[in-house]
Order: C-alpha cells, then sequence, then structure tokens
C-alpha cells in the first residue's frame, strides 16, 4: 500500500484534481440518488386472496380454499404452501426460492387461478406478491358534507380517485370504507302472503328493462332512418309504478329507498371516512411522488366542492425527515470528531488534514451508491451515521504518527512517506478486517440480506474511501501544511509504561480480573430479557379489538366505536383511524381479517408517553369480557411489534391433532408472562345446516331460494341522476330462532311450503379458521405474550413443547415473534462466527504468523464485557439491534489491537518482546485512545437522538458500540500485550534471562 503514498507525491497535480471531482461527484450523486424509506426488497412470497361474504369458514375451506391448494399444488419453485380459511375470507400463501424469478411466479399463478371455477357470491380471486415498492406512500381520509346525496357523494369520490391517479409516479390505489349509492327493495312479508306473491318474484322486477335496442332502418315520409326502442327506469317513483302482479304494484308490497352498500367500515377522528392507500410505481421516487400526491390533495380540496381530503400519514415525510436527521447527526459526528483531534493534537493545521477524509470519504461513498443502484434509504444513512466516527480512524494514525516523527526529527518529505510507510500495514489490515465483518452479510437470507447488504455496502466503501484518503491525500497534506512544524517532542507517559511493566510481571492478576469481568457479563446477558423495546418514544400505536366470530356485526361495530370515543378522548392523541371488515381492494393487497375484529392506528402528539397510552388503552379489557384486545407500537424492523407465539401442531389423525392442542393450551397456559392462549379449533361458532331430502327438492334449488331469501340479492341497475345505480331485493325474512329457520317458505312441486317439509336442519359447531400447510390440515395454538418478556416467554414455552409427550404422528414448530427474533438472532450470531473467521484470516495474512493475531482477538470479549455493563447501566434491553452493534464492534475493536501489535512487530527486530510491548503500548497509547474516543464521540448524536422506526441503527446499537468500545479500548492496552508475551512465553523468558546474564556481572562491579 506505501506504493500508493509514492505515487501520491509524484502526481501531486493529479490527486489534488481527483480530490475536487470525488467532492463534485459526491455532491451530484446526492442529489441524483433516489431517496426511499427502505431498500428495495422482493419477498419471495405470493399471495393469493379470495372474499366470500356470507360463508362460513368450512364452507371457504372446502368449497374455495381447496380449490385454491389443487390448483397451485405444483407451481414451479414453490418452497411451502400454508392456507387460513375464516368466515367470509380464504388466503393462500406461497412461499419460493430465493432463485426464482417472483414477476413469472406472480404470472403462472394468476394463470392457474383465473381458470378455477368458484361458488356463485364469492369473488374472484386477487393475486398480490410483496415488494417494499408497494409500502404505501400515503394514508388519505376523505369526508363529505352531510347535506350531499350518496349519488353525489359517488360522483365526487370518482373525480377524486381520478385525480389522484394522475399524480406522477402515483401506483396502486386502495380504498377501505367506501360506500355506493344503492336502492334497496325491503319486501313486505305480510302484504306478499296476503296477496299470495312469493318473495322470489320480485327477483325478475326489472327483467327485460333498461335495454336499448335497434330495429332496423325504414323510409319514413321520404327519408331513410334508424328505429330503436329504449326503455329507462330514472327515479325511484317509476320504479314503485313497476307491476308486480295484476294490479299490483311493486311500491303496494315493498319498501323502495335510497341507501348505500359498504363493505368495510373506515372511521376518521369519530367519523364515518374513506381511507385511501397510495403505493408508488415501481421505478418512481418516494420523496417526488409523497409531495405530488400532497399537491394533488390541496389542489381538489380547492377544485371539488363538498369534500375534505386530508393526507393524515405521509412515508415520503418519514423519508425526508430521516435523512434530515441523519444528516445531523453525521455533521455532529464529524464535529464532534474533529474536536477531539483537536484537543489531542493541540494542532489546527494537523486537524484540518485529518478531518479532510470525511468530506472526501463521504463524497466517494454516494458515487459508489450510486454506481450501485442503491438507494439514499434510512438504512444506508444509518451506514453513514455509524461509519463516521470510523471515517478519520485511518488518517488520525497516519497524522499522528508524521505529527510525532517530525516532533523529534527535521521536516522533509522523506520523514512523511516513512511515517506513512510505518503505520501502512496497520492500517490497511485493520480497515480490511472491519470491511470483512460485514461481507457475510450477503449470505444472510431473505428480507435481512435486503436490509443489511446495503448497510454493509455503505460502511464498505466509505472505510475502504478512508483508506484511500488516508495513505494518498493525508502525507500530501501534511507535506504542505506541517512544513516548518516546530513542537516539543512528544514522549510517552513513564507511569503508563510503569503500569504496563507491572503488569506483564503480574500477568495472573490482570487476566483473572478479565476472565471474572467477562463470565460476569455473559451471565449478565443471559439472564436479561431480550427484544423488549422500549416504545415509550413511539408516535404511532396500534390496536386490535377482536371478538368471537358467532358475535353480530352490529355489537362489534358499536364495541368498536365505544373504545374508539376512549381513544380520542385521550389528549395524547392527535388523530385515530378506526376500520373494521373486508373489502376488495384491502384483498388485492392481501389483507383480509375477521369480519368481528375492529383495527384502529393511532398517532400521538409529540412528546407523548406511547407506553403509558398503551397502558390506558389496555386497561379497558375490563369493559370488553369476550374480546381480546391488543396494543402494540408500531415497529417496521420488529413485526409491527407483535408478540405472538404460533405453536403450529402437525398430523393426520384429526382426533389426535385436537387432544394435542389441548394438552399444549394447558402447559402454554402455566407459563409466565402470557396473556391468553388459545387454538383455532377452541374459538367454535355455530353452523346450521339444511340436509335436503332428494325425493322432494333439489338442493341447488332450495339453495338458491334460501340465499335470496336471507341475503341481499341484487336484481338489476337503474339510471338515477345519470348515474347507474344498483338495485338490491333485500332479505325478506330475518328469522332469530331454529324454529324460525325451518318456517321459512320456500316454492316448491306442491306450491309454498315450510323449508322443514323438504329438508331437515341440524346445528354444529365449528372452527371459526381452519389451517392447511401443502394442502394438509393442521392445528396452531396461538399464545399473546408480554411484549416485555417475550424471549423469556418464547423459551419457556419451548421448553413447554419439549417436554410434551406426543402421539404417534404429530409432531409441533414454533413460530411467531418470538421464533422470527430468534431465527433472526441465529442469523446474525452464524455471521459473527464467519466474521470473526474472516477477521483471524486476514491478520494471519497480514502477520505472517498465527499467534500475534491470536493475541489481537482476545480484544473480542473485552468488547462484550463493555457492552453489556453499557445495556445494564442503561436499562436497555438487548434487541436485534444491540445484536447488529455487537457484530459491529468485532470490525471496529480489533483495530486498536492491530496498531498495537503492528508496532510491536517493528519494535522486535530491535528489543527484546517485553520492551517492545512496552514501548508500544506507551507509543500507541495516543493515536489508539484519540481513534476510539473520536468514534464514541462520532456515536453520541445516535445516542441521544430520535430513530424512525425501521431503522437498524438505534440507541441500542449506540450503546453496544460506546460500551464495548471504550471497555475494549481500556483492557486492550493491559490485556493483549500479556495475552502476546504468553503465546511467546519461550522466546520473552529467553530474552529476560538474557538480559539478566548480561547485568549481573555489571551489578557485580
Amino acid at each position: 500500500m506505501s506504493k500508493l503514498t509514492d505515487w501520491s507525491f509524484r502526481n501531486k497535480a493529479a490527486v489534488i484534481l481527483i480530490v475536487i471531482m470525488a467532492l463534485a461527484m459526491g455532491a451530484v450523486s446526492y442529489f441524483r440518488l433516489p431517496m426511499e424509506f427502505l431498500p428495495a426488497a422482493d419477498n419471495p412470497q405470493i399471495t393469493v386472496t379470495a372474499i366470500g361474504p356470507g360463508y362460513d369458514a368450512k364452507a371457504m375451506e372446502v368449497q374455495v380454499t381447496d380449490k385454491l391448494e389443487e390448483a397451485l399444488m405444483f407451481t414451479k419453485g414453490k418452497t411451502a404452501m400454508f392456507s387460513s380459511s375464516g368466515t367470509g375470507y380464504a388466503q393462500v400463501n406461497l412461499n419460493f426460492d430465493s432463485k426464482t424469478d417472483m414477476k413469472e411466479a406472480k404470472l403462472e399463478v394468476e394463470r392457474a387461478v383465473s381458470q378455477l371455477p368458484l361458488p356463485q357470491g364469492v369473488m374472484p380471486p386477487f393475486v398480490t406478491h410483496y415488494t417494499t415498492s408497494m409500502i404505501p406512500i400515503a394514508w388519505i381520509t376523505l369526508t363529505f358534507d352531510g347535506e350531499l346525496s350518496e349519488q353525489q357523494k359517488g360522483e365526487k369520490l370518482k373525480q377524486f380517485q381520478t385525480e389522484l391517479q394522475k399524480t406522477e409516479g402515483a401506483g396502486v390505489i386502495t380504498t377501505m370504507g367506501q360506500s355506493a349509492p344503492a336502492i334497496h327493495l325491503t319486501p313486505l312479508t305480510d302484504r306478499l302472503t296476503e296477496l299470495g306473491i312469493p318473495p322470489q318474484s320480485l327477483m325478475g322486477i326489472l327483467q327485460g328493462r333498461g335495454i336499448s335496442a335497434s330495429i332496423g332502418e325504414r323510409n319514413i315520409d321520404g327519408a331513410a332512418g334508424n328505429m330503436k326502442v329504449y326503455d329507462e327506469v330514472t327515479s325511484l317513483e317509476t320504479l314503485r309504478e313497476l307491476p308486480v302482479a295484476n294490479g299490483i304494484k311493486l311500491g303496494d308490497v315493498a319498501i323502495v329507498e335510497f341507501d348505500k352498500e359498504q363493505e368495510s367500515i373506515s372511521r376518521m377522528n369519530g367519523k364515518d371516512a374513506i381511507l385511501f392507500t397510495v403505493s408508488k410505481a415501481a421505478d418512481a421516487n418516494a420523496v417526488t411522488v409523497g409531495k405530488g400526491i400532497n399537491e394533488t390533495v390541496k389542489r381538489i380540496k380547492a377544485d371539488i366542492p363538498g369534500i375534505e381530503p386530508s393526507v393524515v400519514l405521509s412515508t415520503s415525510d418519514s423519508i425526508v425527515t430521516s435523512v434530515n436527521s441523519m444528516l445531523r447527526e453525521v455533521l455532529l459526528g464529524a464535529l464532534f470528531a474533529t474536536i477531539v483531534i483537536l484537543l489531542f493534537m493541540r494542532n489546527v493545521r494537523a486537524t484540518i488534514v485529518t478531518i479532510v477524509s470525511i468530506p472526501l470519504s463521504l463524497g466517494i461513498t454516494l458515487y459508489l451508491l450510486q454506481l450501485s443502484g442503491v438507494s439514499l434509504n434510512i438504512i444506508t444513512l444509518g451506514g453513514v451515521a455509524v461509519a463516521v466516527g470510523r471515517l478519520v480512524d485511518d488518517s488520525i494514525v497516519v497524522i499522528e504518527n508524521i505529527y510525532r516523527r517530525l516532533q523529534k526529527e527535521p521536516f522533509s518529505l522523506s520523514v512523511i512517506k516513512d511515517a506513512t510507510k510505518e503505520v501502512a500495514g496497520a492500517i490497511t489490515a485493520s480497515t480490511l478486517v472491519t470491511v470483512a465483518v460485514f461481507l457475510p452479510m450477503g449470505l444472510l437470507r431473505g428480507s435481512l440480506q435486503a436490509f443489511l447488504l446495503p448497510f454493509a455496502l455503505t460502511v464498505a466503501y466509505s472505510l475502504l474511501a478512508s483508506l484511500l484518503v488516508a495513505l494518498t491525500v493525508v502525507p500530501l497534506l501534511s507535506g504542505l501544511l506541517l512544513k516548518g512544524t516546530k513542537e516539543k517532542p512528544h514522549e510517552g507517559s513513564p507511569k503508563i509504561s510503569a503500569f504496563i511493566r507491572w503488569n506483564l510481571k503480574h500477568k495472573a492478576v490482570a487476566l483473572t480480573i478479565a476472565v471474572i469481568l467477562f463470565a460476569g457479563s455473559i451471565g449478565a446477558y443471559v439472564a436479561m430479557p431480550k427484544g423488549a423495546l422500549d416504545s415509550s418514544s413511539a408516535e404511532n400505536v396500534t390496536a386490535t379489538l377482536a371478538f368471537p366470530n358467532d358475535t353480530p356485526r352490529e355489537t362489534v361495530v358499536e364495541a368498536g366505536k365505544e373504545l374508539e370515543a376512549f381513544i380520542i378522548a385521550d389528549k395524547s392523541v392527535e388523530w385515530v383511524l378506526m376500520n373494521s371488515g373486508n373489502s376488495a381492494d384491502m384483498a388485492k393487497q392481501g389483507a383480509v381479517s375477521s369480519p368481528t375484529q375492529v383495527n384502529y392506528t393511532i398517532d400521538l402528539k409529540s412528546g407523548a408517553d406511547a407506553e403509558l397510552f398503551m397502558a390506558n388503552v389496555k386497561a379497558q379489557k375490563a369493559h370488553y369480557e369476550d374480546a381480546t384486545l391488543t396494543v402494540n407500537a408500531i415497529d417496521l424492523m420488529m413485526g409491527g411489534g407483535s408478540s405472538t407465539i404460533n405453536v403450529d401442531i402437525t398430523g393426520g389423525d384429526a382426533v389426535k391433532l385436537d387432544e394435542t392442542a389441548k394438552l399444549l393450551i394447558a402447559a402454554i397456559s402455566k407459563v409466565d408472562g402470557v396473556l391468553k392462549v388459545q387454538s383455532n379449533q377452541e374459538e367454535k361458532k355455530p353452523v346450521y345446516a339444511f340436509k335436503v331430502d332428494p325425493a322432494r327438492a333439489t338442493g341447488q334449488d332450495v339453495a338458491i331460494q334460501l340465499q335470496s331469501l336471507l341475503n341481499p340479492v341484487p336484481v338489476g341497475s337503474i339510471q338515477v341522476e345519470g348515474a347507474d345505480t344498483p338495485v338490491m331485493l333485500q332479505p325478506a325474512a330475518n328469522p332469530e330462532t331454529e324454529q324460525a329457520l325451518e318456517q321459512l317458505t320456500i316454492m316448491t312441486s306442491s306450491g309454498p311450503q315450510p323449508v322443514s317439509s323438504v329438508a331437515k336442519l341440524t346445528r354444529t359447531e365449528e372452527p371459526s379458521l381452519y389451517y392447511h400447510k401443502d394442502g394438509k390440515t393442521y392445528v396452531r395454538v396461538t399464545a399473546e405474550a408480554e411484549p416485555s418478556k417475550l424471549s423469556v416467554v418464547g423459551a419457556d414455552i419451548n421448553k413447554a413443547v419439549n417436554e410434551l409427550t406426543l402421539p404417534d404422528g404429530v409432531k409441533l414448530s414454533v413460530g411467531g415473534a418470538s421464533a422470527d427474533q430468534m431465527n433472526d438472532f441465529a442469523d446474525l450470531g452464524v455471521t459473527a462466527l464467519i466474521s470473526i473467521g474472516l477477521v483471524y484470516l486476514i491478520m494471519v495474512l497480514a502477520f505472517k504468523t498465527l499467534r500475534a493475531p491470536l493475541a489481537i482477538m482476545f480484544s473480542l470479549p473485552l468488547a462484550a464485557i463493555g457492552a453489556v455493563i453499557g445495556l445494564l447501566i442503561s436499562g436497555i434491553t438487548p434487541d436485534f439491534t444491540a445484536m447488529f452493534g455487537a457484530l459491529m464492534l468485532i470490525g471496529i475493536v480489533v483495530t486498536n489491537a492491530i496498531v498495537l501489535i503492528d508496532r510491536v512487530k517493528q519494535n522486535e527486530t530491535t528489543m527484546p518482546i517485553r520492551e517492545a510491548l512496552i514501548e508500544a503500548a506507551t507509543t500507541r497509547m495516543r493515536p489508539i485512545v484519540m481513534t476510539a474516543v473520536a468514534t464514541i464521540c462520532a456515536m453520541l448524536p445516535l445516542l441521544f437522538g430520535s430513530h424512525e422506526s425501521g431503522s437498524i441503527v438505534s440507541q441500542s446499537l449506540a450503546i453496544v458500540v460506546i460500551g464495548g468500545l471504550t471497555a475494549a479500548t481500556l483492557l486492550t492496552i493491559v490485556i493483549v500485550p500479556c495475552v502476546y508475551e504468553l503465546l511467546f512465553f519461550r522466546a520473552s523468558r529467553k530474552q529476560r534471562r538474557v538480559t539478566q546474564q548480561a547485568l549481573a556481572p555489571q551489578s557485580v562491579h
């Protein structure tokens, strides 16, 4: 690497030009880089969703799910298939291997699904493939003036949707809570019975109407003309006048009125509203699209009277906030690092030379990110924020060595070159080691790789750029700015030298203390709960109120509004969005849920205590005895803050599955920290079945008649105020008892008869959810864990599962939040082991020996001591980002030890091992402490700043890095020399004996 330094001195003009170009390219790249919330990630999963209003879970399983699974069983690249069937919906999730072309896979799934014959009333299935580009850019609510009619609302809604879709870069727009104007025909049952007219006869009321037909061309009055017949019903009055039978009009036997059809309910701050979620097109810039949507909403609000659109959440705003906050932290980190260098060097010119590496390295990094096709997002910006303290490390080591040499020797370019070459091997090895720590991230699976690889590339680019700057620009600038520098020679502290000497003589004391501290830190870490996130500063909260599936819809909605009113009354709430039910638009995105569930999205005011708010909402559970109330802070990285643990029971025997589920529920219920446990088989719903006697009627005829009696049925449409308005025949009967069900009147070959005359009614209790894996039924036991005890509860449940004696052929698998968390932790653990191996390999190549790098590796357990102490002092428990910080420490910590041992190896050519260690520790202490303090100070903005949800740069990461680096820096000077001398104890002991023998004759004289 020293050749780079020589080259830079030979080509000064070229280096100056390259510096200017690097800064310019960095600035241009910053403005050209697309800004996104998260990196582009292609999830290898396809979701197929079907909605069948009115169908029970068993019917959806048999008539819809089974058919979907059969059609999709042999899809190319599929690794697993999971399905769930509930009241009114069915969903199939297909997992694919990482090599699969997901666009081709989606097309294949769409072709297979489009050919399926599904029961009447089941919507065509929606096929969804998720990517991070589908994360909504904006959530928009739309409310109307109370004076508008349903037709006027419908027209204004269409206008709004059209204008919104015109926004440049806007992709898929989904709606929830949308209502459509409709005309309801409610049969007057008593009147129909009195007149002897079956309710079914009303279904044909519009048959043959609303047509426009051509009947040819004729010469009329000497001129050729076209003739046609058209029949239009354009008002409710006309509709009421339509004949049902001789002398009987529709208005005589049915109530005809305007109303609305609504698939799902959506409310904003207690008022009915329509919710729009807008995603961006795949190649669009998130920030540009977000700004365009905000401008469109403002323009529509002014142009279309009678509507009140409002952007309640904007991801683009979060992106801008993230970028600004991260940039602020980068600049603050650079400032703190500069102050540290100035305090240590006490030379302004030397400080200027050092900090040049920050803007230059960042400029090169931004340019390389643009070439790599990586966007500017909270992950890559987090990489820059983390790396900024490390950017000056190489330059500090170089400038400190140059400066130290110039304090002892007269200024010359050869001194600067030699001083740079003296540390070139050490800084190259330390930088490559840090970069090597991030290389194994390419081996991670799925979304973890998509998120962490851009972070790794950012850190790698910035560190390699800083190394290049340290070996070329820093010595060159030193030759220009340090000319004439005259300072008092800097000598290592005699006290430090004496302490290191004593320490080497009493290794057992230092090593014993280190071992005790390490063992204590490991014990403390094991005892800590993992993944307990501090949600007190969260800005958004979600709540779910879920009732048993046999709860009437009206009861669910009323209870939902009651909880909504409580939330709105809380002074810490900015707004609350409530929704319930399924819509076709939401199903397109794979978002379906139980119709007896109410969901809330809550935005809290700045500074509000989210933990306190969530506790207050959870306390309302007492008012809803039959319902489950869950409240979580929104956190994209941790899966939405879910604390649900699933145990899936698979096997071929349904009886054994049910028995195992009961045993499992009993075992899990005893686990401390489990709030609620249930299985999908446990929550059941009554199902009433009519078994038709084939000799008396056909099942299809009975089903069609009962469906029209008990459910709204479309009978056509009419033109009202220029708009095509559907006409819905409302249920003619509303049976509330089994006896009333049996007395429903249907038309048979013998005339009107109660349905009990042709069919027998049976009542059964059936599960409200059915789960399949690869087409086979399995039972899922779900445990709701206390979020603060998630890892502990997960471990206890695993233990309880392993202790169960299972029937033959039955298997259990634990999943959910705890398992996902453990998988992420395990993946990072494997990555850490691979990183340690690579670090050791690089150091062996650099030092050409196995033992010296082994001494350096002992700095890693020293970092663990500081990391755990930092977590204990702060009271923050280790989560995913803390583990990621521990992974980063591997690269950061060994840097100091490499700088130390590199000096030792240089000293060994002229000194005994012990003296080489003492001199190296004394001489290299200043650059080691400088680099450590600079890195720590650069991390302070991360420690005290606020971070966007979804960022892997968090307070816990900063605590781990700062704590680990502090302890490792202090202990490296003490422990690493001891370990090094132990590894070379024979040579060192021999050298000391020779020295003692050489001094012995002198002592006699």
